[in-house]
C-alpha cells in the first residue's frame, strides 16, 4: 500500500510513468471506461474545494467507480471532536482509496498512518498540493513538450501557496529549471523553501517585486491568488490582495510561446481579457486534472489496463 503526501513520493522516473498512463487516459478514455468497476473513493474535505474535489469525483466516476465523502469539517463527526486518525480508520471500513484536504499542515501524514487504504493529500493548508503539482506537470508537459530547460515564474502569494510549493519541490528535480519569485516582500516564499529546496539544490532563482520586469524572461508564468483564509488580519489581506493583476498590457511583455497558469480560483489577478489569448493555459489545466487524478487512482489501486 502506498500513499502521496507529496509529489516527492514519486521518483522522476515513477513521475514520466504516471505522467505518460495521463497522457494515455487522455487519447483513448473508453479504454479506462470500467477500470475501476466495484472500487469506492472517499472524497475527505475538511475546508471548501470545488476543482480539486470534483475533479478525484470525476475521475473515480469516469472509470466505473463510486464516491462517497464530505465536503466541509461542519458535515462529519470532525464537527463532534473526532480525531483526524479516527475518521482515516473508520473510512478504511468503507472505501477503496481516499483523498483528503485538511487546513492543518501535516493532516493527511498524520491520517496516512492510521488508514488501511491508500491516502492522497489533496492540500494540507499552506504545506503540500501534490495532485495540483501533478496536474501542473502534465499540463507543461503537454503543452511545451518537455519538463527540463526553462524558466518559470511563480507570482503572488508565495508564502501560503501550497501549490507553489509543492510545484518548487517538484521541478527542482529537472535539470535547466530557473524560478522567478515574483511577490511583495511579505508574501515570499518561506526561508525553508529558499534555503533546504532552492540553494540546497544549486537552483538558480532571483526574488523580485515587478511583474513587469519578469514577463519577458519567462517561459511559464504561474499566478496565484492571495488567499483571504490564510490571513489573521483582514486589513493585512485587503493591502496585499491586488498586488499583481495579470492583464493585456503584461501580456504583451511576454513571450509568444509563454504558458499562463493558475490553480484556480482566480479572483481578480489575471483580467478575463487574458482567458481569449492562447498562452493562457488554466482551463486545459483544469481537464488535464482530471486526467492526472485517474492514473493516480490507478496507480495506487494497483490496477493495470492493457
Amino acid at each position: 500500500m502506498r500513499h502521496v503526501i507529496s509529489p516527492l513520493d514519486f521518483t522522476v522516473e515513477e513521475l514520466d510513468q504516471l505522467l505518460d498512463l495521463a497522457n494515455d487516459i487522455e487519447h483513448h478514455r473508453e479504454k479506462y471506461a470500467h477500470a475501476c468497476d466495484g472500487k469506492i473513493l472517499a472524497t475527505l474535505f475538511y475546508e471548501p474545494s470545488t476543482r480539486t474535489r470534483l475533479s478525484f469525483e470525476s475521475a473515480m466516476l469516469r472509470m466505473g467507480g463510486k464516491v462517497l465523502g464530505f465536503s466541509s469539517a461542519s458535515s462529519s463527526s470532525a464537527a463532534k471532536g473526532e480525531s483526524v486518525s479516527d475518521t482515516l480508520r473508520m473510512i478504511s471500513c468503507y472505501a477503496d482509496i481516499c483523498a483528503m484536504r485538511h487546513p492543518k499542515e501535516g493532516a493527511a501524514l498524520v491520517g496516512s498512518m492510521a488508514a488501511s487504504i491508500p491516502v492522497i493529500n489533496a492540500g494540507d493548508g499552506g504545506h503540500q498540493h501534490p495532485t495540483q503539482t501533478l496536474t501542473d506537470m502534465l499540463t507543461i508537459r503537454s503543452l511545451k513538450g518537455r519538463l527540463d530547460n526553462m524558466t518559470i515564474g511563480l507570482c503572488g502569494d508565495l508564502k501560503f501557496g501550497r501549490t507553489v510549493h509543492s510545484l518548487i519541490n517538484a521541478m527542482v528535480r529537472y535539470p535547466g529549471i530557473r524560478f522567478v519569485l515574483i511577490s511583495p516582500k511579505e508574501l515570499r516564499i518561506p526561508d525553508y523553501t529558499r534555503e533546504n529546496v532552492l540553494e540546497a539544490n544549486g537552483i538558480p532563482y532571483e526574488e523580485v517585486t515587478s511583474l513587469d520586469e519578469a514577463m519577458p524572461k519567462l517561459d511559464i508564468l504561474y499566478m496565484t491568488r492571495v488567499q483571504r483564509e490564510r490571513f489573521f488580519n483582514e486589513e493585512e489581506y485587503i493591502r496585499m490582495k491586488d498586488c499583481y493583476i495579470l492583464d493585456k498590457a503584461k501580456m504583451a511583455l511576454g513571450k509568444e510561446d509563454m504558458l499562463v497558469l493558475h490553480p484556480l480560483p482566480r479572483v481578480n489577478e489575471i483580467s478575463v481579457e487574458v482567458d481569449s489569448d492562447p498562452r493562457a493555459a488554466y482551463f486545459r489545466q483544469v481537464q488535464f486534472g482530471v486526467y492526472v487524478r485517474m492514473a493516480l487512482i490507478l496507480t495506487l489501486l494497483g490496477i493495470q489496463v492493457q
